[in-house]
């Protein structure tokens, strides 16, 4: 596995290059699996892929607090973005006969690996709870998603690290559609920070896939058409 740790300026760019990595990865002859970092300076809404703005966002607030709202091309609910999360992606050849072949699967064995990856870090305690969400216990640390090409898939997450959880109470409301662990409770209660620098996670998880030698072939081309074309479209952005 090769890596990649690049934050780019603007969150259509961030987002694009997820996507962008997968496409690179899936019309490539090269075989490798590629794991990325980036950590968002400012504060963004990203909705999942089929996430509706009118029930998963308070869009006054977002408004009065500048904060914009971009979609991503995965599933999964509606984060927020921002200082304090380290984001990580991992681009992963789909072997028909390996673990990855159906999404339940592949949550599985992402999960139990960052599981494993983090549990020398922080202790015991580490739990795989929802459908894809990593927590100590029943307090949720990382929320992550999947999208899915012929060859190749994206697994991608968050983990807060140092993260501002009392202001994402002011943006998102608790959603409808929650894992039974939720218990409907609000995000401060549900949601915890790993309180860990970003550089010890980051080596952790390099170890742990075994990602030794740097991604030099970033297609820079791709990810500014797609944040040009696709992730500052309102069209895609607000579609839902």
């Amino acid at each position: 596995m090769i890596y990649l740790d690049i934050t780019f300026p603007t969150p259509q760019h961030n987002l694009a290059c997820d996507e962008a990595l997968v496409h690179w990865c899936e019309g490539s002859s090269s075989s490798d699996e590629i794991l990325r970092f980036w950590e968002p300076p400012d504060y963004f809404i990203v909705l999942g892929h089929s996430s509706k703005i009118d029930s998963d966002i308070d869009a006054p607030s977002c408004q009065a607090n500048h904060i914009p709202i971009f979609r991503r091309c995965s599933g999964g609910g509606t984060v927020l973005q921002g200082p304090g999360c380290l984001d990580y992606s991992l681009i992963l050849r789909i072997d028909p006969r390996g673990p990855l072949q159906g999404i339940s699967q592949t949550n599985s064995f992402v999960l139990g690996s960052l599981k494993r990856a983090l549990e020398p870090l922080i202790g015991p305690g580490v739990e795989i709870q929802g459908h894809s969400d990593l927590a100590l216990g029943t307090r949720k640390f990382s929320g992550n998603a999947q999208y899915r090409k012929r060859r190749f898939l994206l697994f991608h997450g968050t983990f807060l690290l140092h993260f501002d959880i009392p202001f994402l109470e002011r943006l998102l409301p608790v959603p409808a559609k929650q894992p039974a662990y939720r218990q409907n409770r609000s995000h401060s209660n549900f949601l915890t920070n790993l309180n860990l620098p970003s550089t010890r996670v980051k080596e952790a998880l390099k170890e742990s896939w075994g990602a030794t030698e740097e991604f030099k072939n970033i297609p820079y081309e791709t990810i500014d058409r797609l944040a040009r074309e696709r992730y500052s479209s309102d069209e895609w952005n607000l579609k839902f």
